[in-house]
C-alpha cells in the first residue's frame, strides 16, 4: 500500500498521506469526499490495495489571530557536554490560503547561520499540531529575530527544539482561533420543496446569500 500512495502523491499534489503512530492509521487528506472516493477507488482496482476505509472526516485547520512575540529556551545539563538554543519569534497572523512562511531576521553574530535551518525545521514541525484542538496551524508567519548561543551545548537539535517551543508557545498567547472549511454550491429545487432545502441548510450552519425564481425552479445561492 505504502508503494501505491507513494505514486498517488507523486502524481497528484493535492493528496496527502500521514501517519498516526498512535493509532497505527494511515491518514489520506484530499480536496474532498468525491475525490478521496476515486482515490480508494484507484487503490482498490489499480493496485490491488484491499485497504479498510472508515468515513471521512472533515480537515479543520488552526491559526492565529493577534501578533505576538515568544521565547523559546531549550537547556539540558546531563554531564559533559549539554544541550543549549535560545531563540525569539515574532508570529504574525497572514490572509486565508497564504500557508506558512519563515523569515530570517538574524543580524550579525548573534546566532551562528548553521543553526538558522534547524530553527524552521522544528518550527514547521510544531505548526503540524495546533494547541487548540491538534488541527495543522496554517496562515502564518514566523520571524526569527534574536536569540543566544553556547559555543560547546548549542547543537542543531537544541535550536530546533527551541524553535518548536516559541512557536507553541506563541501560538497559544496570539489568540488562536478553528478554521472550518466552506463551500459555495448553489441549490436548483421546485417550489415545493424550497421551504425544506431552506431549513436543511439552516440546520448546517448554510449561509444563503440569495434567492432567484427561474421559471417553475427556484436557484438558492
Amino acid at each position: 500500500m505504502g508503494e501505491a500512495l507513494q505514486k498517488l502523491t507523486e502524481e497528484d499534489p493535492t493528496f496527502k498521506v500521514t501517519y498516526n503512530e498512535e493509532t497505527g492509521q494511515t491518514i489520506i487528506s484530499g480536496m474532498g469526499e468525491l475525490h478521496l472516493e476515486v482515490i480508494v477507488n484507484r487503490l482498490i482496482s489499480e493496485f490491488g490495495v484491499g485497504a479498510k476505509v472508515g468515513k471521512p472526516r472533515v480537515a479543520y485547520k488552526e491559526t492565529i489571530t493577534v501578533p505576538v512575540r515568544a521565547e523559546g529556551k531549550f537547556v539540558r545539563q546531563t554531564g559533559g557536554h549539554g544541550q543549549y538554543g535560545h531563540v525569539w519569534l515574532e508570529l504574525e497572523p497572514m490572509k486565508r490560503g497564504s500557508g506558512f512562511q519563515f523569515i530570517n531576521r538574524i543580524k550579525g553574530a548573534t546566532l551562528p547561520r548553521q543553526y538558522i535551518p534547524a530553527v524552521e525545521i522544528g518550527i514547521k514541525e510544531a505548526i503540524e499540531t495546533g494547541v487548540l484542538a491538534g488541527y495543522p496551524v496554517v496562515d502564518i508567519k514566523a520571524t526569527l529575530y534574536d536569540g543566544s548561543y553556547h559555543d560547546v551545548d548549542s547543537s542543531e537539535l537544541a535550536f530546533k527544539m527551541a524553535g518548536s517551543m516559541a512557536l507553541r508557545k506563541g501560538v497559544t498567547k496570539a489568540k488562536p482561533a478553528l478554521l472550518e472549511p466552506i463551500m459555495k454550491l448553489e441549490v436548483a429545487t421546485p417550489e415545493q420543496f424550497l421551504g425544506d432545502i431552506i431549513g436543511d441548510l439552516n440546520a448546517k450552519r448554510g449561509h444563503i446569500e440569495n434567492i432567484e425564481a427561474q421559471g417553475e425552479m427556484y436557484i438558492i445561492h
